[in-house]
């Protein structure tokens, strides 16, 4: 069943997945019963950072553009829904078996993997054009072309060492369930293997109720599941997982500007976080869905290489046309502008809330050492760390456990507090840099005297003293989601 470690992951990464179940961040789903693969559940820490990072994402959608509002479509849509967006025929994964491991793959995974480790060992040319000969077998859907470019690469399963292939063959991703009579010959539904046709659907509801001009967008959390044969590097790649979406409706024509325009700003917003300029890159697709006229990917520089985070893709007016000949219903917008009626084009912004989620802890790991001392903790922007600040009495006695819950009751309705009285302040100072905290408010006998307590910084560990009049403003501003919004 489920593992916490996968065959390739490097040392860091083991160390980032066993830091994320110590202290409560990710769990594996169901570990009593010994897992269940590539499903995880996240604890009291890890729920608290996902839900400050979706929070962070629809802020920055809804409130700082101001032509974006939300919804939240069901997980159950009409079975037709899904014959109309492609899902059923074409929502494949090439799949190829070892047959001495009897380990499943994903070909195109594999031979990408492979053009990777070229480029590594200086084979840049050799790496790009065997991802160019990928692109165009998949694009011909030549699948014996894919096992015949894996064999004669020598490319080899990590398990057995061997090159002893099955053909390749494509694999429908999504989950079916059965229902009541959702239509009269059928009673077979879908969970959605995206968010975006919840959005789609809903586009003429909500640009009537939200009174909603060309261009703009509809923004959506949601849950979604796929049935990933090969899924691994922790929360990488799961089976279920949630994403968040933004269709951008626009005039037809104006597509590539705004498809400029979306790729630039969501890059903002990843540097506007903290994440090192250095550890992302752009990468230009060039096999296109579709239903695309161009897609880009933003990739992080996790420990196990460049992975996709982030997906800005130009969608033509594919959707709203392919919904409206199915359903038979107009989805058209008319232009007061320019006097005319037309199906809008969009432009597509889809983000891994897990991934995102990944990447932030993986950014955020830190291990210091030094002659004296050693130290781990997690960076996290104070605005997105899952606990803010920790209230430590310096002793559990001469009225200070109570000077300490009075702060506590000052903070906790504006901010995700813990108050803690057990062990050292040494050991309570290193167990909050592990969690994450950027704060820590030590309550001495001075405090009884002045009001006042001295705050631990957690990246410096720098002290300073300051009144406790002065605490709700200090971490207020320095958590205030408008530090990152002043950088986009």
């Amino acid at each position: 069943m489920a593992k916490t470690e996968t065959p390739g992951e490097n040392a860091q990464l083991k160390d980032i997945i066993s830091h994320a179940k110590e202290y409560g961040f990710v769990y594996p789903s169901s570990e009593i019963y010994d897992g269940l693969q590539a499903v995880y559940d996240y604890g009291a820490y890890g729920v608290e950072l996902k839900n400050n990072l979706k929070r962070l994402w629809w802020e920055t959608m809804t409130r700082v553009q101001d032509n974006i509002v939300g919804i939240d479509a069901a997980i159950f849509m009409h079975p037709t829904t899904w014959k109309a967006s492609g899902h059923v025929d074409s929502f494949n994964d090439p799949m190829i078996d070892n047959k001495d491991s009897k380990k499943r793959y994903r070909a195109d995974v594999l031979v990408e993997e492979h053009a990777a480790k070229l480029e590594k060992e200086g084979q840049a040319e050799k790496g790009k054009s065997l991802t160019a000969a990928l692109a165009r077998l998949l694009e011909a859907e030549d699948l014996d072309g894919v096992r015949d470019l894996i064999t004669n690469e020598g490319i080899k399963c990590p398990i057995s060492g061997t090159s002893n292939w099955t053909d390749v063959r494509q694999f429908n991703l999504m989950f079916s369930t059965q229902v009541g009579s959702v239509a009269e010959d059928s009673s077979t539904i879908y969970l959605r293997p995206e968010t975006a046709q919840g959005i789609f659907v809903n586009f003429l509801n909500v640009q009537k109720t939200a009174r909603m001009k060309v261009p703009f967008g509809i923004a959506q959390i949601g849950k979604a599941f796929r049935n990933e044969i090969v899924a691994r590097q922790f929360i990488f790649r799961m089976r279920e997982f949630e994403q968040m979406e933004m269709q951008f409706f626009i005039r037809p024509g104006t597509e590539m500007d705004w498809y400029a325009y979306w790729a630039e700003t969501r890059m903002k917003w990843h540097l506007a976080l903290g994440t090192p300029s250095a550890k992302l890159k752009k990468h230009d697709h060039e096999k296109l869905a579709h239903y695309a006229n161009a897609a880009m990917d933003i990739e992080f520089e996790f420990p196990f290489g460049f992975k996709e985070v982030e997906g800005i893709h130009s969608r033509t007016d594919f959707d709203l046309k392919s919904h409206q000949e199915f359903s038979r219903k107009k989805q058209q917008y008319f232009d007061p502008e320019i006097n005319q009626n037309y199906i809008p084009y969009v432009i597509e912004t889809s983000i891994g809330a897990d991934r995102l989620f990944l990447l932030t802890l993986c950014n955020a790991y830190t291990e210091e050492n030094s002659e004296d001392k050693s130290r781990t903790y997690l960076k996290f922007h104070p605005a997105i760390a899952p606990v803010k600040a920790a209230i430590l009495p310096i002793v559990k006695k001469d009225g200070l456990p109570e000077k300490g819950k009075e702060i506590m009751e000052l903070l906790k309705y504006d901010f995700n507090v813990i108050y803690e009285d057990a062990a050292s302040i040494g050991k309570r100072y290193a167990r909050q840099d592990l969690i994450g905290t950027p704060f820590c408010i030590a309550v001495d006998h001075q405090t009884l005297e002045d009001n006042t307590v001295t705050i631990r910084h957690r990246d410096t560990t720098e002290q300073e003293r300051v009144a406790i009049s002065e605490l709700h403003g200090r971490i207020a501003e320095a958590t205030s989601f408008r530090r990152i919004f002043e950088k986009l």
